[in-house]
């Protein structure tokens, strides 16, 4: 808004300077006619050509007042009167030369409509009848008649040419500036767009993917154990619709305001992590058992942010766990520090060789995965890292630190995260 306020007052600043100038010769032209008018009635009192002066003079004014009507282009109304207003001020000059100076302010006005070449033939015109009225006002021969108004008319037309350079100049510099301004708003909402985007996709993942997930492993073991063993499908089907529950309840929440369903029910991130544990092991069935632990406490509240993000970085991890890693437990410890906040994410799986071809999903041989790089990518909007240690047969450990400190440009580096 500050930019944009200040574009605008360079470009009323510009426009005044130009009227400014309009109204200057305006009033020079007006002063200069009636000096003239007032020095040919003093020195020549009752000639028979003072009629013809006065009723030329009152002419003279009449079209130039006209002029600021027709406007500055060179249209064909704003030609023919300036060759009224050149003509009728020629025949002035040739009948009292003391008219003559009033050719300054015609300069201008003959550039600023015509085109540059029209205008400098004008100017020289002019100029030649000045010098011709000048010695006819001699009494003898002067160099300085001859010399002066040709230097008067040269000045006039460089600052004027000038001053319209400089004018132009600046229009098109606030031009660019706008069109620069508008590519960068553009540019901006393009940005802002595929953030939004990023994270709707994180939230999705993180939630609605992993619930229909499991609601699909669910219901197709329901299916295959519906006619050897009811009582277990029909646990499988219940299964699914508590999955399915809180589901709707997420979709209703990012309708609302994108707020994880859990930490909306109030308690903070520590109950929501012990609400997520509770809620994976009783779908697991038996086959996971998913324990929390919270070690110390927050100085201060933490922000919203980031128990949003540490929550759906646990929601993640355990979809990965549930999915890959064929583990018996796993373990949800959040640490509270002075200076930052740890999540690690456990189990006792299969564990996995952790390089630059399993980053992505954390499964030897498939690259379809979109868990990790979504943690990464919530962790870096914080100014937090990722840790992950695994080995075949050893388990894995999800690290996600998070700094208490204001911008993500204090993210420490990550030596084992080759991401």
């Amino acid at each position: 808004m500050k930019r944009r306020s200040r574009s605008a007052r360079d470009t009323r600043r510009a426009e005044d300077d130009t009227r400014g100038l309009s109204l200057l010769m305006h009033a020079a032209f007006f002063l200069l006619l009636g000096a003239s008018l007032t020095r040919f009635l003093l020195r020549h009192p009752g000639e028979a050509r003072t009629p013809w002066i006065i009723g030329l003079s009152v002419a003279l004014a009449a079209l130039y007042v006209i002029g600021p009507v027709l406007g500055s282009r060179p249209t064909p109304r704003s030609l023919l009167w300036l060759g009224a207003l050149v003509a009728v001020w020629m025949v002035l000059v040739v009948l009292a030369p003391s008219f003559a100076w009033c050719a300054v302010p015609l300069f201008y006005t003959g550039l600023r409509i015509l085109p540059p070449r029209a205008a400098l033939a004008l100017v020289a015109l002019l100029t030649l009848f000045v010098v011709a009225a000048q010695l006819r006002l001699a009494d003898g021969f002067d160099p300085n008649l001859i010399l002066a108004p040709p230097a008067v008319a040269a000045v006039a037309t460089a600052v004027f040419v000038h001053m319209r350079r400089q004018a132009v100049t600046q229009n098109e510099l606030i031009d660019d500036l706008l069109r620069t301004r508008r590519e960068l708003a553009a540019t901006e909402r393009r940005e802002g767009t595929l953030a939004e985007r990023q994270r709707l996709s994180m939230e999705i993942h993180d939630t609605l993917a992993q619930g229909l997930s499991s609601q699909q492993m669910l219901l197709q073991a329901a299916d295959r154990t519906w006619d050897t063993d009811p009582a277990t499908a029909r646990r499988h089907i219940r299964t699914a619709t508590g999955i399915a529950e809180h589901n709707l309840a997420e979709a209703r929440r990012f309708v609302h305001d994108l707020t994880p369903a859990d930490l909306a029910e109030g308690g903070g991130l520590d109950a929501a992590l012990h609400a997520l544990a509770a809620r994976e092991t009783a779908q697991a069935q038996g086959r996971l058992t998913v324990r929390c632990h919270v070690e110390g406490a927050p100085a201060t509240a933490l922000p919203d942010r980031v128990q949003s993000a540490l929550l759906r970085i646990a929601q993640g991890a355990l979809a990965n766990v549930t999915e890959h890693a064929a583990a018996t437990e796993a373990a949800l410890t959040l640490t509270h520090l002075d200076d930052r906040v740890v999540l690690d994410i456990a189990d006792n799986g299969h564990g996995f060789t952790h390089t630059a071809h399993t980053a992505h999903t954390g499964e030897p041989g498939e690259l379809r995965g979109h868990g990790l790089p979504a943690m990464r990518a919530r962790l870096r909007q914080l100014g937090g890292s990722l840790t992950i240690e695994s080995a075949p047969g050893e388990g894995t450990v999800v690290t996600a630190a998070v700094p208490l400190t204001d911008g993500p440009s204090a993210a420490p580096s990550d030596p084992q995260d080759p991401a």
